[in-house]
């Protein structure tokens, strides 16, 4: 089962969101809220966001992976900074009730969904070259929780494992788990951890 915290701050858009949520046998409502204060608190494997962009996103301690929904039009690009704040997929508001949904499944299984014309400048971003090794540019990247699932990666835990212990679901796990390699810029877990060491996130 896959718990969706809905943020929307139309009562309107909030109900109908709710209702596509709970019609879904798969989809477990977590929370619904007008916006995302107070929302950090509450366990989810997705976020389903209504929102102009992603300045709600700022700040607000998610974990989970974000769904957008923009509320304007033409809706904005997937850019690199949306990307580390968790964004996994943007879609307009023309949205239909069925992309919604694709869209959910997706980032829940740890894929993102975007226009291919985003993606070049998202890679030429995740191909430029590190920073100086004594620059800790990847301690400050990493989020607290990401830094824990590293730790348990090095302690050689798998997904579930992380998952029980952290009382969190494994979709999550691999959201987080995809996140320390590009942040890392590993190819592995093992490479990830390799990183980690080096620059001391993993206590030796």
């Amino acid at each position: 089962m896959t718990r969706v915290l809905i943020a929307a701050p139309s009562p309107v858009v909030r109900a109908g969101l709710e209702t596509l949520v709970g019609n879904h046998p798969e989809f477990e409502i977590a929370g619904a809220f007008p916006d995302l204060g107070g929302a950090e608190a509450v366990r989810a494997d997705v976020v389903l966001l209504a929102a102009a962009g992603f300045d709600a996103l700022i700040g607000s301690g998610l974990e989970a992976p974000v769904v957008l929904l923009a509320s304007g039009e033409p809706a904005p690009p997937l850019t690199r900074e949306a990307f580390d704040a968790g964004v996994r997929a943007v879609l307009g508001p023309g949205a239909s009730a069925q992309e919604i949904v694709a869209s959910m499944e997706a980032v829940a299984a740890g894929l993102a969904v975007m226009d291919p014309r985003e993606l070049e400048p998202l890679l030429a971003v995740s191909a430029a070259p590190p920073a100086p090794s004594g620059n800790h540019a990847e301690v400050l990247a990493l989020t607290a929780r990401e830094r824990e699932v590293l730790r348990m990666m090095a302690d050689g835990d798998a997904n579930k494992e992380i998952a029980w212990k952290l009382a969190i679901s494994e979709n999550t796990v691999k959201f987080h788990v995809a996140s320390i390699l590009a942040k890392l810029g590993a190819a592995t877990r093992t490479e990830a951890v390799t990183i980690g060491l080096r620059k001391g996130l993993v206590p030796l």
